[in-house]
């Protein structure tokens, strides 16, 4: 029997999928989104193996416990990539409360630069300064333990971790915050990498600017469950049930 707090949870990441989709960073049928339903973070939900983020609906995410691995024998398995990132990361970082990963345009644009630093140009990439962590290693599918573990240490205590030849990945405490935070990143690669377009030297804030615009972001921390109800409500998805 679900309570009250799984069944909001369940709809909320379902819209995440849909609107990730809207706005063009879906993938196939690949990629994955997951949340922690209990506090230490062990048993969390992920959506189902091949499923398209366009028809994911809030029965249809798996519960899962990351310190039971005969989840993958299982009939209904998750993806093996989705078990090894996403499992390991609510095991070793319960403060990790939602996890989205995408293959979105910008941000894997960005992730297949020799350096991909992120730097504080304007508000949007000043917004992450000091939060993002970098896994430099990419060596194919992660569907291994030690790629989950690797990726666990490599975030830590960041919500953004750019995964080197490959993507992004990002933690939040709600879905809403998570959700505004890949939103903005992409945003913020996108400024970056049209700015590095233009062929001419970037004009990289000092660390005290950009480190004060970060903190100044604090303070707008409500925009995101107002920008992702918004988004809810505009793409017909916030009595989404099924």
């Amino acid at each position: 029997m679900m309570d009250e707090h799984e069944i909001t949870l369940r709809a909320e990441l379902a819209d995440a999928f849909r609107i990730c989709h809207a706005l063009g960073w879906s993938e196939s049928v690949g990629n994955h989104f997951s949340a922690a339903l209990d506090p230490d973070g062990k048993v969390f939900l992920l959506n189902p193996r091949w499923q398209h983020f366009a028809t994911i609906s809030p029965g249809d995410l798996l519960a899962l416990n990351s310190g039971d691995p005969s989840v993958m024998t299982r009939d209904n398995a998750p993806d093996a990539s989705a078990w090894c990132i996403h499992g390991t990361i609510h095991r070793r970082l319960p403060s990790a409360r939602v996890v989205l990963h995408v293959h979105s345009p910008y941000a894997t644009a960005l992730a297949c630069l020799e350096d991909p630093t992120l730097w504080p140009i304007d508000n949007n990439t000043a917004r992450f300064f000091g939060r993002v962590a970098y896994d430099l290693h990419f060596g194919g599918i992660a569907d291994a333990l030690e790629e989950g573990e690797r990726i666990a240490e490599a975030l830590s205590d960041k919500s953004v971790l750019v995964m080197g030849n490959h993507g992004v990945t990002v933690v939040g405490p709600t879905v809403a915050d998570a959700f505004e935070d890949l939103y903005f990143f992409e945003r913020a690669a996108q400024t970056l990498m049209l700015a590095y377009a233009t062929g001419r030297p970037l004009a990289v804030l000092e660390d005290k600017v950009a480190r004060d615009t970060a903190e100044g972001w604090v303070a707008y921390r409500g925009m995101a469950a107002r920008h992702f109800n918004h988004l809810r409500t505009a793409y017909g998805l916030a009595n989404n049930a099924g």
